[in-house]
């Protein structure tokens, strides 16, 4: 009888160590958010599907247990929790009464990852290739030639920073003609522009927009900071215009091209005005000027949107956070200007204060955008020739987070509408 008992405990025991789930929880608990997504990441790789409990502790990530999970957390310093499959059970329980505003997304297959960004060394370093990096989650490069020869559509995911669509070379004209680094940038692109057949590197990156475009409409994940937001629309609005003067392409722009903008072809933006001026550094108004924002550094934040996790999984996706109250960051592009956001836009982050949006959402033909405004979450002025920062020092940034969430929200299987 005594052995029968013995066998029935062990029996039981193991019972649980294979039911068991690992629980990586994402509120303050938690010792490094943004490792915990590339543990996700990693999960996905090994075909293991990944719970991400919106709204729950900060939205963590839940999965079947095995030891090399638990050996990968370890190894990369992520806080865990093994819990029984009974524990799992009241989790998804408590997750799913109509009257909590949390909910479970099945992430079923790691995105292919694509960063647009130049082969030659830029004086600025790139956010989301940085925490991509710290978080151990691979990405690939691709610039004007990859994307000119259709390797798009075998990406789920491009993200998109620093670049100026526009053919402007960032208006860093005025202050940096004379560095080594504007002059290489400028001979670069020009001799691709003209091996893809363009006379002008504004053609090609007009050319290259499109291509974008074409891959957003047909399902592509799109995400965007700093410069490039403002300037992929104002390109897009200005197909067939020239809207370069001379120090840019050699010849004057065209005087009545801000009359002839067509809006309609733009992501989020509409009404915006053109910088024409080579000396600003701002390539349109969509973009509020740092310099008329007046606030002190210490008090610029941005608070994010609360959403119903579901009936709204994608924007609570985007918003998963251990708080709603992010550090404001300065970029070439650090405010979209609320009067240029088109009205079908979803604003996800704002300065009420300041009356900016900084983190909207959108859908474009079958596929999705989301633009972050500012350069560096964790470097409030990051200036040309800056050293890179350090994620160690910051291994649970809020603003970090936000990237994070566009780079996973890809994997999650899609939900039927609700009627």
């Amino acid at each position: 009888m005594k052995k029968i008992v013995l066998l029935s405990i062990l029996i039981l025991f193991l019972t649980n160590i294979r039911a068991a789930y690992l629980l990586i929880p994402m509120d303050e608990t938690q010792k490094n958010h943004l490792k915990a997504y590339g543990i996700a990441y990693w999960v996905l790789q090994q075909e293991v599907e990944v719970d991400w409990l919106l709204n729950y502790k900060g939205g963590s990530f839940m999965c079947k247990y095995h030891d090399l999970i638990e050996q990968e957390c370890v190894i990369r310093g992520v806080s865990y929790q093994i819990i029984a499959d009974v524990q799992s059970t009241a989790i998804l329980i408590e997750i799913s009464d109509p009257e909590a505003n949390m909910d479970a997304v099945k992430l079923h297959k790691p995105p292919k990852m694509a960063v647009y960004s130049p082969k030659n060394k830029q004086p600025w370093d790139d956010a989301v290739t940085l925490v991509l990096a710290y978080a151990e989650i691979p990405y690939d490069v691709v610039y004007d030639e990859e994307v000119m020869e259709g390797v798009l559509p075998l990406y789920d995911w491009l993200h998109l920073h620093h670049e100026d669509f526009t053919g402007q070379f960032g208006k860093f004209w005025a202050r940096y003609r004379n560095a080594d680094w504007y002059k290489e940038d400028v001979r670069v692109n020009e001799e691709v522009a003209h091996k893809l057949g363009f006379s002008k590197v504004s053609q090609c990156k007009l050319a290259v927009a499109k291509k974008i475009r074409d891959f957003t409409v047909g399902g592509g994940y799109l995400f965007s900071m700093c410069s490039a937001p403002d300037s992929y629309d104002v390109a897009l609005a200005a197909e067939g215009l020239d809207i370069c003067d001379y120090m840019f392409d050699g010849d004057p722009m065209d005087t009545d091209a801000q009359q002839k903008l067509d809006y309609s072809k733009c992501f989020a933006f509409r009404d915006f005005t053109l910088s024409v001026n080579p000396y600003e550094y701002e390539i349109s108004s969509i973009d509020i000027n740092p310099q008329q924002r007046r606030i002190n550094p210490q008090n610029d934040y941005f608070s994010l949107f609360e959403f119903s996790a579901k009936w709204d999984p994608v924007p609570t996706m985007l918003c998963q956070n251990h708080t709603q109250l992010i550090k404001g960051f300065m970029g070439q592009t650090t405010a979209f200007r609320k009067q240029h956001v088109k009205p079908n836009v979803l604003v996800m982050g704002e300065s009420k204060a300041l009356d900016e949006a900084r983190y909207i959402h959108g859908e474009f033909g079958k596929g999705m955008w989301t633009f972050l405004a500012g350069h560096d979450p964790e470097d409030y002025q990051h200036f040309v020739g800056d050293p890179p920062t350090d994620l160690n020092l910051f291994p649970n940034s809020p603003g970090y987070r936000l990237i994070l969430n566009n780079v996973l929200f890809p994997a999650a299987k899609k939900k039927k509408q609700k009627t």
